[in-house]
C-alpha cells in the first residue's frame, strides 16, 4: 500500500492560485463525462462503459475497504499505473483538509469549551463546529478591532449565542426563516436567564438580535450590514426582500466581521461580495456548503477579453474574473460531487458501504422499470424522495434486531419471494444473495412505484425480467460511484479557489486565505475563507 504524492500547489498569491486551477481544469476536462453522469441512470446508458476497462476489471475484483479508501488517494501498488497516477493526481490537486489552527493570525487564541447551558440541543457535529468557530472569529474580531458579528445563515442561533454570551460580542443573527429566529429569540431567553447571574448588572449582558430577511444578492447583505444598529441588543424581526430600509436608519458605523457557519449555497457568495463592497465589514470568515444549490453561468473566455463588464456577472459561480477564462463549465452534476466526503467514505464500514451500492443499484434499475413499462413518467424526471435513504435506515434498524426474530423474518420472506422468482427460473446459482437483493429491489420498487401513482400496473414477472438483466452489472456500481466521489474534491477544491481568488483580485487591501478550521471526519465542509481589509476607512461604505 502506498499513499499518493504530496501535494506541489500553493495559493499564498494570486498567481499561485491561478495555476492551481488551470491544473485542475486541465485534469478534470477528460473526465467530464464520468463527473456529469449520473448514477441513476448506470444501467439505462451504460455507464461502466465511460471508465476505462483496465480501471474497472481491476477495481471490481477489489475489497470494498480499498473501494473506499480511494478518494483518499490511496492506491495499491499492483494496480494499472494509469489508475494510480489518476489518484496521485487528484491528491495532489486537492487541497489539504487536515485540521490546522496554527495560522499566525490564531496564534494564542482562546476556545472557550461549551457548558451544558449553551449547548444545549446541539449534536457533537454542531458543538465541535461552534466551540471552534466562535474561539476562530473572536480573535478575529479583536485583530481587527471590531466588536460587532453579523451572523449570516444563523440557523437556530448557536453560533450567535456563544459569541454573545460566551466572548460578550454584539451579534445580529441573520436567517431567511421566521422560525429560527423565533427559536433563536426563546433560546436566548433561556440562557440569558443564566448569564445574568455572571453580569455585575444587567447593561453588560449582550443578546444576539435576530433578523429576518432572504437575502437575494450581496446587495441586499451589504445594505443591511452597513444599517444595522448593534449598540441595541433587542430582538427585532423584519420580513423584507428588497435592500430598502431593512433596519434602523439611525446607527453608528462600527467596524463589524461578517461570519457564516455553512452559509448555503450562493449565501455565501453573497457574503464574499458584500464584504467586498461593504467597508464596514472588517472581516471575513465564511465557511461554504450546498454546492449543489449554486447557481452557475457559463461565460464565454473571448468576452472577458473584449469587456470587463461582460465579464463580472453575478453568477454563484465562477466569481473570480481568472475562473472566468477556463474552459470549466462544472453543472449541477458537479457541484453534488464536490459536496462528497473523502473522511467520510474511509470512515463507513464495509457493510454500510456495500448497502449504500446496493441502494444505488436498486435505484438505476427502477429507472430501467420506469422507461420499459411507464416511459412517460420517466421523460419526466421523477423524484421518488428519499426512498433509499429510508431503506438504508430499515436495514440498518433490522441490524439492530435479534439475531432469532431476524432470521426467523427473513427467511420467511426470502422464502416467499424465492418461491416467486424459482416459479419463473429465473434464479441464479452462482450468486447465493440474488435472492435477498431482489427482495430488498423488489421492496424499492414497490415503494417507489406507489409513491409515482404506478403502483399495481405491473405484472409478478416485470421486475424480476429487469433485475435479472442488470444483475451481471451490480458490482462495477462501487467502482464506478468511488472514483466520482474521488473527483469530487477536486471539484470542491477548484470551487474554493474561485472564492479565494476573487478575493486575491481585490488587490492589497484585502489578506485573504483558506483555513481548514475543523476535523474534516466530523465536519466535512471544514475550509473557512478568511479575510481581512487592510487599512480601510470605516467612513466609506
Amino acid at each position: 500500500m502506498a499513499s499518493a504524492a504530496p501535494r506541489r500547489h500553493s495559493c499564498d498569491s494570486a498567481s499561485q492560485t491561478l495555476e492551481w486551477m488551470n491544473a485542475i481544469t486541465s485534469f478534470l476536462l477528460p473526465f467530464k463525462p464520468l463527473i456529469d453522469s449520473h448514477v441513476v441512470n448506470f444501467f439505462k446508458d451504460n455507464l461502466w462503459e465511460i471508465v476505462d476497462k483496465e480501471w474497472m476489471d481491476c477495481l471490481c475484483k477489489e475489497p470494498t475497504q480499498n473501494l473506499l479508501q480511494l478518494p483518499s488517494g490511496i492506491v495499491q501498488d499492483y494496480w494499472p499505473s494509469s489508475l494510480k497516477e489518476f489518484v496521485t493526481n487528484l491528491k495532489a490537486l486537492s487541497i489539504f483538509r487536515e485540521q490546522n489552527l496554527t495560522h499566525p493570525i490564531l496564534q494564542s487564541m482562546d476556545v472557550v469549551p461549551l457548558g451544558t447551558v449553551l449547548s444545549q440541543g446541539m449534536i457533537a457535529k454542531k458543538k465541535h463546529e461552534v466551540e471552534i468557530l466562535a474561539g476562530v472569529i473572536s480573535k478575529i474580531a479583536e485583530a481587527c478591532g471590531a466588536e460587532a458579528v453579523v451572523d449570516v445563515g444563523s440557523g437556530q442561533g448557536y453560533l450567535a449565542q456563544v459569541l454573545s454570551f460566551e466572548y460578550r460580542l454584539s451579534v445580529v443573527a441573520l436567517d431567511a426563516s421566521v422560525h429560527h429566529a423565533t427559536v433563536t429569540k426563546a433560546r436566548s431567553d433561556r440562557i440569558a436567564k443564566h448569564y445574568k447571574n455572571k453580569c455585575a448588572t444587567e447593561q453588560q449582558l449582550k443578546v444576539p438580535q435576530t433578523v429576518t430577511c432572504r437575502v437575494l444578492s450581496s446587495d441586499t447583505l451589504a445594505n443591511l450590514t452597513n444599517t444595522v444598529d448593534l449598540q441595541k441588543h433587542v430582538t427585532r424581526i423584519k420580513q423584507e426582500s428588497n435592500k430598502e430600509n431593512i433596519l434602523n436608519e439611525h446607527f453608528e458605523k462600527h467596524p463589524l466581521v461578517l461570519a457564516g457557519l455553512h452559509a448555503c449555497g450562493d449565501l455565501s457568495v453573497n457574503m464574499l461580495r458584500a464584504f467586498v463592497g461593504c467597508g464596514r465589514a472588517k472581516a471575513l470568515v465564511s465557511l461554504g456548503c450546498c454546492y449543489n444549490l449554486l447557481s452557475e453561468e457559463e461565460v464565454d473566455p473571448s468576452s472577458c477579453f473584449e469587456s470587463q463588464e461582460t465579464c463580472c456577472i453575478s453568477a454563484g459561480f465562477p466569481m473570480s474574473k481568472g475562473a472566468k477564462f477556463f474552459p470549466l463549465f462544472l453543472g449541477k452534476s458537479a457541484c453534488d460531487l464536490a459536496c462528497q466526503s473523502a473522511e467520510r467514505w474511509r470512515s463507513l464500514t464495509t457493510e454500510i458501504a456495500l448497502q449504500n451500492f446496493d441502494v444505488h443499484a436498486y435505484r438505476a434499475a427502477f429507472q430501467l422499470v420506469l422507461e420499459k413499462h411507464f416511459p412517460e413518467v420517466a421523460k419526466s424526471s421523477p423524484s421518488i424522495g428519499r426512498q433509499g435513504k429510508a431503506l438504508r435506515r430499515r436495514r440498518i434498524s433490522k441490524l439492530l434486531e435479534s439475531q432469532i426474530e431476524e432470521k426467523h423474518s427473513q427467511s420467511m420472506k426470502y422464502n416467499e419471494i424465492g418461491a416467486e422468482v424459482t416459479s419463473h427460473d429465473y434464479s441464479d446459482p452462482r450468486e447465493p444473495g440474488w435472492k435477498e437483493k431482489y427482495a430488498h429491489f423488489k421492496e424499492f420498487c414497490d415503494s417507489g412505484l406507489l409513491r409515482l401513482g404506478c403502483g399495481s400496473q405491473l405484472q409478478k414477472n416485470d421486475l424480476i425480467e429487469v433485475w435479472r438483466e442488470v444483475q451481471p452489472f451490480t458490482e462495477m456500481i462501487g467502482p464506478f460511484w468511488s472514483l466520482r466521489v474521488a473527483l469530487g474534491q477536486v471539484i470542491e477544491t477548484y470551487i474554493l479557489l474561485d472564492r479565494l481568488l476573487y478575493l486575491q483580485e481585490q488587490g492589497d487591501s484585502i489578506n485573504a486565505f483558506l483555513l481548514p478550521l475543523f476535523d474534516p471526519a466530523v465536519s466535512p465542509r471544514n475550509m473557512a475563507a478568511v479575510a481581512m481589509k487592510v487599512g480601510s476607512d470605516l467612513s466609506k461604505s
